[in-house]
């Protein structure tokens, strides 16, 4: 029983730290504590589980403790993430010592220590290594992402005008406001950066009659946007090419680039822009969507749970930073549309759906896969609420194409 009450000083300790009530807490022995009206609970499921989920400090040996079952999260994992970003900001000087002591007590024995952290080899941003890191994260197979994403299989956050409306709703009108933005018409040639399972590419040709590429890495995205096209009567007008960006040849009218440019690098923004500039025809236009961070350090890049699980090598920059490297390669910006909540929304709606189908995701993947993605879902969505990262979309242009005026343009009159 010594374990067991050293994991309640230490539970206790931490409560007390964060400044804020904590989750219930069910221990291996089935002993509790806690709020008894907590809308989550922690699950100690060996004596040495809070020594794998508070050391070494940080995200990841946390994150390692719950998608290895040292620990479990049942209830509301959100709470649980909160509870701990307080304790991440909180002043740890004071408790420190006495929190090591306690630690130290516990058995060293976890379950985490078995595994082995996915690797991603070569230089940083090379073609190689870049294909690498996109398959560790796509090639996870289409069916688990069928379990969280909308039936139009949109990975990227919605445009709500309503957070009751459904995200399906929400994520067309993503996709036509993009489209909107970029102004297309009939006969002009599309391009998307990152196409994923085509649906961008998909919605344009179907509804505006254009002529349009999508690209993408992943194997397994470029065969079902393939299909899926087909299926929509396009393919025709929709190319899928398995391709990097800086492969690619031709010219295009319009280029939208939606969740990808996280994955470029930091010190690649001024080539990528340039590059998709190249690509672009006189007086085109560029409608770049991308997660942003409000910090401005900079530094080594240290591992973290989301970049050794889910992102490798991804990096995020502020928006300034951005708009600066796309102006440095020629463009004029038209037009930035702040969409942080739209994002944390519709993270908590594929929360819900992957939470609902926590069986059929262990069966087309793993229990490890499916805990890796309902945690790093629910702490973007934090993130994305605590306002720690945004996201953008950046109408960029050619400073030659004539101006347009106002934004009414860019919502259709029977949008739902």
């Amino acid at each position: 029983m010594e374990a067991v009450r050293v994991s309640r000083r230490i539970w206790e300790t931490l409560v007390e730290m964060a400044g804020v009530p904590g989750p219930r807490v069910r221990t291996w022995d089935g002993t509790e504590w806690g709020p008894d009206d907590a809308d989550a609970t922690v699950v100690l499921n060996h004596p040495g589980a809070l020594r794998a989920l508070l050391l070494p400090p940080g995200d990841l040996a946390a994150g390692e403790a719950y998608v290895f079952d040292d620990v479990d999260f049942e209830g509301n994992i959100f709470s649980i993430v909160e509870f701990g970003e307080h304790l991440a900001e909180a002043t740890r000087v004071r408790y420190a010592l006495r929190l090591l002591r306690l630690i130290r007590r516990l058995p060293t024995d976890t379950r985490k220590a078995q595994a082995e952290r996915p690797r991603i080899r070569g230089r940083r941003h090379s073609l190689r290594r870049d294909r690498q890191a996109v398959s560790h994260h796509y090639d996870t197979g289409n069916d688990f992402f069928a379990l969280f994403l909308d039936p139009g299989l949109v990975y990227s956050c919605a445009y709500f005008l309503d957070p009751t409306e459904p995200l399906e709703v929400a994520q067309r009108r993503k996709l036509d406001l993009i489209c909107r933005k970029l102004e297309l018409a009939p006969g002009e040639r599309l391009l998307d950066v990152g196409c994923g399972w085509g649906s961008l590419v998909i919605h344009a040709a179907a509804n505006y009659g254009v002529e349009a590429t999508g690209i993408t890495l992943s194997a397994e995205q470029a065969h079902l946007a393939e299909r899926r096209a087909k299926e929509a009567g396009v393919e025709d007008r929709v190319t899928i090419l398995q391709r990097d960006y800086r492969e690619l040849d031709g010219t295009f009218d319009a280029v939208a680039s939606v969740g990808m440019f996280e994955h470029v690098g930091r010190d690649q923004l001024g080539r990528y822009f340039d590059r998709l500039r190249g690509l672009l025809s006189p007086q085109g236009r560029l409608l770049n969507h991308g997660i942003v961070t409000r910090s401005r350090k900079r530094g080594r890049i240290r591992p973290t749970f989301v970049n050794t699980y889910v992102f490798p090598d991804g990096e995020l920059v502020p928006v300034d930073e951005a708009i600066a490297r796309a102006e440095d390669a020629g463009f004029e910006l038209r037009d930035a549309e702040a969409l942080r909540m739209n994002y944390a929304l519709t993270l908590r709606h594929w929360v819900a759906n992957l939470e609902r189908h926590h069986e059929q995701a262990q069966q087309t993947a793993s229990e490890e896969i499916y805990r890796i993605w309902r945690l790093y879902m629910a702490g973007s969505a934090v993130a994305f609420e605590r306002g720690n990262i945004g996201v953008f979309q950046l109408l960029l242009a050619d400073p030659a194409r004539p101006w347009t005026h106002g934004r009414r343009r860019w919502l259709a009159a029977d949008d739902r």
